[in-house]
């Protein structure tokens, strides 16, 4: 009977949850809404940005002119979305679009196109992503895998399948890093070239495009593999796609190749100090800070306007104790890009080395106003516990601990010191097992970094006969970090466990060791 009300439910789905593709006009099934898209894009826009490298702000005409050929190529969308374009500074070639229209394309990529034409194409290509729904027809399939599963969650009005939908950072983050289908990549490169076209753009540049993206990918360039080709794999059966829809299409249209070149120009001036600068960043990741600052300064050298390479230079400082000379370095990031998290996280990190809590604080503060990270949490875990508000600390806490970093392990032992006495069964673990006489023994597992002793508990069951069988341990311990521990009960024997009833136990006390 159930299954049958199941099967009629997902029916009911496909007959309701239907509608018309405003770009491909053709019927689709819709389990994510427009609200839904709409909702996810405009909430995780902001931090997707700030995860990937914040955004480009040295040369704010750059951004300006990517946001008008993107406004010229939505101004002919079958879909009218709330539309936004940004650069980020990131060295790794690649773009991305979040549902409801929320478009992104590195500083990298920019500076491997030739023309207005080929940057068209690419802002094409990833408006026709959220136009014809391609990150929220993922969603659904994500959803649609778990089958009967997701139907019963909805026959019983589970909130959950609603959570799913609406996502949160980690299923945005998906969205954009995922393998888009070959369907979708059709179909974005198809419409895309019909929206240059519309937009007065030379369409043959989506095919010139495609070709480099081929030859580069064939020559398994590193940095192309962990950006768009991640998502948006290149191939010669999309080139010859291309050339046909381009057959198609009225011949001629804007190239734009001087005025790229011109608006490009500061950017590729620029690339020596953005080398040195990447450099750099993967010397101070193998513990050379030395070496990261020499090549912090030469960056600066050759663009002074680029807040990155004032951040280069204070995270090597950090790394070297110098946290007075650091925090100059990020007073300078901060005056050239003021919204950039990473800035105020590791000012706020130097401010606490220093013990100047009130600016430590509100640096941590506005981090986690940006992008909420397990450092940041963590460290205003620490000053709250150190004004001696615990209630506060243990939220900052909690919310690191959901990190598996350093950081958030860090957290999570903290949030153990302080909750242990009061919830000791949220980490300390309990199951039973029989020894060769019958008699019950209890494992205690202690799921968290710290050890633990002192442990009271009580166990007991219902035996055949209807009578209570309890008794209570105490353990001393040391119960260490992660590990089990088992003792005896003195209940027992017990002959038949299937005529045992309400076996159970209760924690009482419990205390950190260590």
């Amino acid at each position: 009977m159930m299954l049958r009300q199941l099967g009629w439910m997902l029916l009911l789905l496909v007959l309701t949850g239907c509608a018309v593709n405003p770009v491909t006009g053709r019927n689709e099934l819709v389990l994510v809404g427009e609200g839904t898209e709409l909702q996810i894009g405009a909430e995780q826009y902001a931090p997707l940005r700030q995860m990937q490298g914040g955004d480009y702000a040295a040369q704010p005409q750059i951004t300006a002119y990517v946001k008008e050929i993107g406004g010229r190529l939505a101004a002919v969308s079958d879909r009218q979305l709330p539309y936004e374009f940004q650069v980020i500074n990131d060295s790794t070639p690649n773009a991305w679009a979040l549902p409801g229209g929320k478009i992104a394309i590195n500083r990298g990529l920019l500076t491997e196109m030739q023309s207005e034409a080929e940057l068209a194409a690419v802002l094409g290509h990833e408006i026709i992503h959220a136009a014809a729904r391609h990150s929220a027809q993922s969603m659904q399939r994500g959803m649609l895998l778990q089958g009967a599963v997701v139907a019963a969650a909805m026959a019983a009005g589970n909130s959950e399948y609603a959570g799913l939908a609406m996502g949160g950072a980690s299923i945005a983050a998906g969205l954009v890093s995922q393998k888009y289908s070959r369907e979708a990549e059709s179909e974005a490169d198809y419409y895309g070239m019909l929206y240059m076209s519309r937009a007065g753009y030379d369409p043959s540049a989506a095919v010139d495009l495609q070709q480099t993206f081929v030859r580069l990918s064939e020559g398994r360039q590193g940095n192309w593999l962990e950006g768009l080709f991640a998502s948006h794999p290149p191939s010669q059966e999309r080139v010859d796609a291309n050339r046909r829809t381009l057959a198609s299409l009225p011949p001629g249209g804007e190239r734009g190749v001087e005025r790229y070149r011109q608006m490009m120009a500061p950017l590729r001036a620029a690339q020596k100090s953005y080398d040195a600068y990447d450099e750099g960043r993967k010397a101070l990741n193998d513990n050379r800070a030395a070496r990261a600052l020499v090549l912090a300064d030469q960056a600066i050298a050759g663009e002074p306007k680029e807040a990155l390479f004032y951040g280069l230079r204070g995270d090597a400082l950090r790394k070297q104790g110098r946290d007075r000379e650091a925090i100059a370095a990020f007073d300078l990031a901060l005056q050239r890009q003021p919204d950039y998290f990473h800035y105020y996280l590791q000012r706020g990190l130097a401010y606490q080395a220093l013990g100047e809590t009130g600016s430590a604080n509100a640096d941590l503060e506005r981090s986690v106003a940006l992008l909420p990270t397990a450092p940041a949490m963590n460290s205003l875990g620490q000053l709250a516990l150190k004004q001696g508000d615990s209630t506060r600390a243990m939220e900052y806490f909690s919310g690191a601990a959901a990190s598996d970093s350093p950081a958030g392990r860090q957290a999570y032992a903290s949030l153990v010191r302080l909750d242990l006495s009061t919830n000791p069964a949220t980490y300390l673990k309990i199951d039973y097992a029989l020894d060769r006489q019958g008699q019950l023994l209890v494992r205690l597992a202690n799921q968290t970094p710290v050890s633990i002793g002192d442990i009271t508990l009580e166990v007991g069951y219902d035996d055949p006969a209807g009578k209570r069988q309890q008794t209570r341990l105490r353990i001393a311990g040391p119960v260490a970090a992660e590990t089990t521990y088992q003792a005896a009960t003195g209940l027992g024997p017990i002959a038949d466990p299937g005529k045992v009833k309400n076996l159970g136990s209760r924690i009482m006390a419990a205390r950190v060791l260590d």
